[in-house]
């Protein structure tokens, strides 16, 4: 136990005159009773006990900002490219386009297709390395999620609804599972540039629930990846600790006032927990501790696939080190958004992403991890088979794919499927609600049972809806 914890331990001593047995629990954030306080109640609305035995222990969720198009990645339709031109024929229910176009002419996909590994699973030559991989794969072709633009549909795939207000999945797997290793964060963000996605933090928030369960962004294409963690020249840990003592003591007066305030209890952990990560953080974001074949596996040695690959590098360190959720975002921006110029646009970025991604698969199975990690690649939503701008594609939240491996998933399989254009989902449709129910099933949750009481109100994770798709484990 350290110093700090120490004092406030004795200056809550030294003021039980003028605090009632609840306040001292309540308020003493660095303290013995906060932290006893704290676990009785995160046992109490969610537990760290697992409803079921888990399959994964943590997930590395590999976001593709913008809308990765499945036609051109891993759901190959022939028809498309035979029609090229044709308008949607009349068998079509023909819509209008999330941006609101109408009457398109279909887009060919020049793709060339190939399967791969025993399974005989389908790859496009833009994902060349993550084909390698493909018997460790589980592509679902038949999501869809209501969210028509970016802000709704990366607001969805993150908190399982369209707008702002509710917790992210990282944040229901931190208050669900609690944290692996006290000295680091339970959920980790990377981002690919020094940009931030649509909507910014509002993505790994945590909505009604503590802000103590909220992402932490780590900027891993940078030279120092946690910013401020070391002390400034001159500080000495005595200088430091008295500085946190005094903060501490500001913060516990205020908090006398306002006992219910999770705001302020979040940021008295995130005091304590900046301290512990002091020790221990900077050796979990060294990459210089890697050898150079694991750098190349992970293409840091290739400008193109240097930042993706370095975020993906850190996403192991961090996986094997106890961190639960990792989420990773390529194409920060919604980069991969492709109104027009789909070929510039989509090859320039699978070709940043591409290598790094199989190399972590390579590495983390390599390693023993895969087994207990649940690999997530996709995005918000698909693109439409019509063109946009005559080549682009538009947003399309009907049907599109993403992928699992690893945490249990059998590999090798596809799950479900679009319309012989791709247009619907119309074989075993998965819902965002559904893909997050199958999230927290895999790492031993049930999205029924796993609540939270706010203001009376007992919420859910996935609002009362979605089910574990058994596919995953079964094909």
């Amino acid at each position: 136990m350290h110093d700090s914890m120490l004092r406030t331990l004795n200056s809550s001593e030294h003021r039980r005159t003028h605090l009632s047995r609840r306040q001292l629990l309540q308020t003493s954030g660095l303290g013995f009773g906060s932290l006893a306080l704290n676990w009785m109640l995160h046992r109490h609305c969610g537990g760290t006990e697992p409803h079921h035995a888990p399959r994964a222990k943590r997930v590395i969720w590999l976001f593709m900002e913008g809308g990765p198009s499945h036609l051109d990645l891993v759901d190959p339709k022939p028809l498309l490219n035979r029609l090229a031109g044709q308008p949607l024929p009349s068998s079509f229910s023909e819509p209008i386009t999330a941006m609101g176009e109408k009457g398109a002419p279909l887009l060919a996909s020049p793709r060339r297709w190939k399967q791969h590994g025993n399974s005989g699973l389908w790859a496009s030559n833009w994902m060349p390395h993550i084909a390698e991989h493909m018997d460790d794969i589980a592509v679902i072709r038949s999501c869809w999620t209501n969210g028509i633009n970016h802000a709704g549909g990366v607001c969805q795939m993150n908190t399982c609804i369209n707008f702002a207000g509710r917790p992210a999945l990282g944040a229901w797997v931190h208050y669900g599972l609690g944290s692996a290793n006290e000295n680091l964060p339970a959920f980790v963000v990377l981002c690919d540039n020094s940009g931030r996605p649509v909507n910014g933090p509002r993505n790994w928030g945590t909505g009604f629930m503590p802000a103590s369960h909220q992402g932490v962004r780590i900027r891993g294409t940078d030279d120092e990846p946690i910013p401020n963690l070391h002390s400034p020249d001159g500080y000495t840990y005595q200088r430091t600790q008295s500085k946190l003592h005094l903060l501490e003591q500001f913060n516990r007066t205020h908090a006398e006032s306002y006992p219910q305030q999770s705001e302020l209890e979040a940021r008295i952990r995130s005091y304590e927990l900046a301290f512990r990560m002091q020790a221990q953080a900077p050796e979990a974001v060294d990459l210089s501790q890697e050898t150079e074949q694991t750098h190349a596996l992970y293409g840091l040695d290739n400008k193109e696939t240097q930042a993706f690959g370095r975020n993906c590098l850190l996403a192991r360190r961090l996986a094997e080190r106890g961190v639960r959720f990792i989420q990773l975002y390529s194409g920060t921006g919604s980069k991969w958004d492709s109104h027009s110029a789909i070929e510039s646009n989509h090859s320039r970025l699978c070709r940043s992403m591409d290598r790094p991604v199989a190399g972590l698969l390579q590495d983390l199975k390599q390693r023993g991890l895969l087994d207990e990690t649940l690999v997530i690649w996709g995005g918000e939503f698909g693109r439409t088979p019509m063109s946009e701008k005559g080549n682009g594609r538009d947003h399309n939240p009907t049907g599109f794919s993403i992928w699992m491996a690893g945490g249990g998933v059998r590999g090798g399989q596809t799950i479900g499927a679009t319309d012989e254009l791709g247009l619907y989902a119309v074989e075993d449709p998965m819902h965002v609600h559904d893909i997050h129910a199958s999230i927290l099933h895999l790492l031993g949750l049930d999205n029924m049972q796993l609540t939270f009481n706010h203001n009376g109100r007992i919420e859910r994770p996935t609002i009362n809806e979605g089910t574990f798709n058994t596919q995953l484990v079964t094909g």
